[in-house]
Order: structure tokens, then sequence, then C-alpha cells
């Protein structure tokens, strides 16, 4: 005879029948400060996601008792800045561990989608004359359009046979290529880079090198550090200065670039569940690369709030594999020339 098998609702076995929507945790009820220490922001800020997500996480649902999209960013919220689906953050919002992580999936989707309206490079000339002025503020090197580097962020062994994903220092990771301006505003991120990759070959590799050969401006360039190779469009530092103009040089090249670092290290302290202190993320490498893309998209609407990111201390184990590389140097002429007219134009 034919067992029926019956489908259970978590959050209905918890919670019973009733409401349409779990809305039991109410945002006008609790203060700020609480928002912000349990979510790592602020109430008009999570009024801003509402409105920008809210029609993607209503789609229909054959689910009895949907969750509204206000507890679901909280849940994804919650995750993001904790880096953990402890049972106390479902039990603040009243939804189950489960819904806690059903919840974070259709939030990092939703934001993922929208990852080209605040991940992007200026295109008006205004816009972009801007973005060098800024960064000829901080140590006087000309024509910079981003600063680029590269980080990794722990993930879960996709499977015994897959070793890909093996970085440098033996543990599975993404490795993620990132440019920002500035201010720290990224301009560029690419998250699902194989661990096992240096930096150079995701470059080689990435979507930013076609953009920069085929579309973008002519007469302005990234700087990287020495992982990378010398390009026409990226400036990288010299291995042994030798003449004051190289040692300036480098200098404000060092100084410069420092701005993708600080970077990196404060959405590693915003975003907990990335920066290792909770254990690898337990996801496939395609999920794990939406959540740090989310995160990225989350970083970017921050600072268009106000919300000073670098403001913040940055607490916690930060696992990142350090990139053991060799000197890289070009032997693209084209690219050694327009580095050497920089030097006797800018700093000799």
């Amino acid at each position: 005879m034919a067992v029926p098998i019956a489908v259970l609702d978590c959050d209905l076995l918890l919670y019973g029948r009733g409401h349409r929507t779990l809305d039991r945790f109410k945002l006008e009820d609790v203060t700020d400060e609480y928002l912000v220490s349990t979510y790592g922001f602020p109430r008009q800020f999570i009024y801003y996601l509402v409105d920008l997500l809210g029609a993607t996480l209503s789609r229909p649902t054959q689910r009895s008792r949907a969750i509204s999209p206000e507890t679901q960013i909280l849940a994804a919220l919650g995750f993001y800045t904790s880096g953990s689906f402890q049972t106390r953050m479902g039990d603040a919002i009243g939804i189950s561990q489960a819904s806690m992580s059903r919840c974070v999936a259709n939030v990092t989707e939703a934001l993922v989608e929208r990852a080209s309206q605040f991940i992007h490079f200026p295109e008006d000339e205004a816009a972009v004359q801007s973005l060098k002025d800024d960064f000829y503020g901080l140590a006087g090197m000309p024509g910079v359009l981003g600063v680029v580097d590269c980080t990794h962020v722990v993930i879960k062994a996709p499977n015994a046979e897959d070793l890909s994903y093996v970085n440098r220092k033996g543990v599975h990771s993404l490795n993620c290529l990132m440019v920002c301006d500035a201010r720290g505003v990224l301009l560029s991120a690419e998250t699902h880079w194989p661990g096992s990759l240096p930096d150079c070959t995701v470059l080689e590799q990435a979507a930013l090198t076609s953009q920069f050969e085929t579309e973008l401006h002519k007469d302005g360039w990234l700087l990287g550090d020495s992982s990378f190779l010398l390009r026409t469009w990226l400036m990288t530092p010299l291995h042994i200065p030798e003449t004051p103009a190289e040692y300036r040089y480098n200098m404000a090249h060092s100084a410069t670039h420092n701005v993708i670092e600080r970077t990196l290290r404060t959405i590693r302290s915003r975003f907990r569940c990335l920066d290792g202190s909770k254990g690898t993320l337990q996801y496939s490498p395609e999920k794990s690369s939406h959540i740090v893309l989310a995160c990225c998209v989350l970083h970017n609407i921050s600072l268009q709030h106000g919300l000073d990111v670098w403001s913040s201390p940055a607490t916690g184990h930060m696992e990142q594999p350090e990139e053991e590389y060799e000197q890289m140097e070009s032997v693209d002429s084209e690219a050694c020339r327009i580095r050497q007219e920089l030097l006797l134009t800018h700093f000799t």
C-alpha cells in the first residue's frame, strides 16, 4: 500500500498557521544601533534594499506562507555580516534555519542580477576625468583609471577529484579580481576564478582585459602590483628602481595601489562570511561566487549612501592566502615605452 508523504514546512511547524507572510520582526520596533550591530546596516539602508529588491523577492510562490522581502533581506544581511546561520539569527526574525538559507539564496541572486547597475566604470568624459583627478590627488600618479588586485575567498571542496580550486596554500578558494576607484568604490568584480590560477593568469583570461584592450579609454591605465605583467593599460612597479625618478614612481604607485588593498580588507571586515573566521563558504563554487559578488554590490551601495566602511575597525581572522609570485617583467615594448615616458614626464 502506498504511504502518503507529507511535505513539511519548517516555519509552519515552528509557528503554526495564521498570517500569509512571516512578518513577526518589524524594523520600526528596534533601534538603528540594534540593526547595525545585528545586521550590519541602519534602517534607511535596509528600507532602500526593500524598495530595490522587493518586486524580485515577492515573486509568486506555491508556499502558503511566503516570507516578506523585508524579512528575506534581514536574513541575508545577517548571514553576510556574521558569516553564520546560527539559530539565534533566525529566531530574531522568526524563521527557521532552512528558511534562512533560502532567504540568503534569494537575496543573493537578486543582488547579482543588479551587479552591472552598481559595479561599472564611468563612461562620460567628466566622470572619467574626475576619476583621474581623485587618484592624482592621492600621490601624484597621473592617468589612473583604477587600481586592480586579486583576493582569495575560501570555499568548501567541490569534490575530491577537482583540484582546480586548490590554491598555493593547499585550501580551496575562489580567486577574485577587483578594481576600485580612489574612494574604494568597486569598478569591476570578477569573483568566479578557481583558486589554483595565479593572479596574472586570472587577469589574462578576465573580461577586464578584453574591456581595456578593445573598449575603454586609451589615455589612462590601471595600477597593478608585481604579480601582473606590465601592459599599455596596466602600470606595474619597477623591479629594481635605480634612479630618483624610478624611486618616486614606485612610491607613488605603492601609495595609490594601497587603496585596493585597503578596500579588500574592509570588505572582508564588513562581510564576515568572506573572511574565513566562520569557516569556508559551504556552497558550490558558482553559488559562492554569487555571494562574493552580492557583497560587492552591497559595498558599493553602502558607499553611495554615505556609509564609510573604512571607518569600521577590521576585526576577526582575515584568512587570505598570500600570493607567492616572482617579479614579472613585460616583453611588451610599447608598454615599457609608456612607463618610461611616464617616468620622464612626471617623476624626473
